[in-house]
């Protein structure tokens, strides 16, 4: 069976494509241009696509997505535990899951996730790869073994650090944080283990065998990705880059779909650059970016860096958002980080959406406004991207002034209702209709 990108590539329309138009309200024919030039992805594994999946669309041409990282540790957390964290993220409009699991059962695992996943389900299989083993011990067979083994059990989209290559690894030697890639500093390790190359890059064809017989996505990772803004932009970065522009053209040309991750922690006045140099270098590739985190020092508040950072990387060039937890850096999320973590990305992919007049961006905030000028609170809180967040705080307010119902309030309890603008507004405005109606 063809991959969605030989499918746009004949200039036929596929089913997938069809419901993202329909969802997203944009013409079917540009999606399958901008799928048939690589400018955008459908992460659909077609086993996936079977049972629960339903397809998601990645690339400038739709509204920006955002993915949650999800994950058992060899520390803690349980295959429950990492449901629920999957089921919070899902309510709250993450696009795409991530399991990055390094510990406990991980087969079990992944199929336990991907049984109730109706989004786009991504791997990083380098951890699987060296889940039972030192990782000076792994080869190229072990390597295709476990993603042929994940492609059968349905993951959608592929983190495979391919890009990081000897030549690059001295390039790192001016840098504060060095390599913050799990999956980087693992095959690092093993380059300089055997003084070979990245065995990712020298079985890449091999690879793109089994991810286009299954239709699953390239997401081309950074191992060499900044973890500090003081790296961010530096030789070995942008040499990495370069290979993943390479890799990106190999593999479609070999039928299958690739987007490319990307930093990290990047000042504010690089994002632009940053966004504008991955489209040049990887033609276009819908780009994947991990915030980026605008400051380093916003240890337990890293949801609100990333989404600075997120809104200019979506407004610049980016498809798809990461996101960031207020415990990034900290230790594992629990379910109300993954909540806050999503939240945070989603307004900041919302934000660039409106930034880059994207159609219809700004339809439901026209919409929210309108209903808070007329003190609708139940328009008011449906619209908002956190309904439930909301509603939670605006009963509380309520209470605070003896009404159980918010209906019923024609204020807030910030100002009273003496001193309440939008309460005087709307008398305003009413008084002026009724003087022109006089006239």
């Amino acid at each position: 069976m063809a991959t969605q990108l030989q499918i746009a590539r004949k200039g036929t329309i596929s089913k997938q494509v069809k419901l993202i138009a329909q969802n997203e309200n944009v013409d079917a024919a540009i999606i399958r241009e901008e799928l048939a030039s690589g400018r955008l992805v459908i992460p659909a594994n077609k086993l996936h696509l079977k049972t629960n999946l339903k397809p998601v669309g990645i690339g400038r041409a739709l509204t920006t997505k955002v993915n949650a990282n999800i994950g058992a540790s060899s520390i803690r957390s349980t295959i429950e535990a990492e449901l629920e964290k999957m089921r919070v993220a899902i309510d709250v409009g993450a696009d795409a899951i991530m399991d990055l699991s390094t510990g406990g059962n991980l087969d079990k695992t992944r199929e336990s996730l991907l049984a109730q996943c109706p989004v786009p389900f991504g791997t990083v299989p380098i951890y699987q790869v060296i889940e039972k083993r030192n990782v000076e011990d792994i080869n190229e067979k072990i390597i295709l073994e476990v993603i042929e083994k994940q492609a059968k059990q349905g993951v959608d989209f592929f983190t495979i650090h391919a890009g990081v290559l000897k030549e690059h690894l001295p390039l790192l030697e001016k840098r504060i944080a060095g390599i913050v890639s799990r999956g980087g500093a693992l095959l690092a390790k093993w380059m300089l283990h055997h003084n070979r190359q990245n065995p990712m890059y020298e079985i890449f064809d091999d690879l793109c065998d089994i991810l286009a017989e299954y239709d699953v996505c390239f997401s081309l990772g950074d191992g060499l990705r900044p973890g500090a803004i003081a790296d961010a932009t530096d030789e070995a970065q942008i040499a990495e880059l370069r290979t993943l522009g390479e890799l990106t053209a190999r593999a479609q040309e070999k039928g299958c779909q690739v987007m490319v991750e990307g930093p990290g922690h990047v000042p504010f006045n690089q994002i632009e650059y940053n966004m504008k140099i991955q489209q040049e270098i990887c033609h276009g590739a819908p780009f994947y970016v991990l915030g980026p985190l605008v400051t380093d020092l916003g240890a337990g508040y890293d949801h609100i860096t990333s989404a600075i950072g997120g809104t200019a990387a979506a407004f610049y060039g980016a498809s798809f958002l990461c996101y960031v937890t207020p415990r990034e850096h900290l230790g594992l999320p629990n379910a109300d980080d993954v909540r806050t973590g999503v939240m945070a990305s989603k307004i900041a992919a919302h934000a660039g959406d409106i930034a880059r007049g994207f159609q219809g961006a700004a339809e439901r905030d026209k919409k929210l406004s309108t209903a808070r000028a007329n003190l609708d609170w139940k328009v008011h809180l449906a619209e908002s991207l956190d309904s439930k967040t909301a509603e939670k705080m605006h009963i509380e307010a309520c209470k605070e002034i003896g009404l159980d119902k918010l209906p019923a309030a024609d204020y807030c309890s910030m100002c009273g209702r003496d001193w309440c603008s939008v309460r005087i507004n709307r008398e305003i405005r009413d008084a002026i209709k009724l003087s022109n109606s006089t006239k």
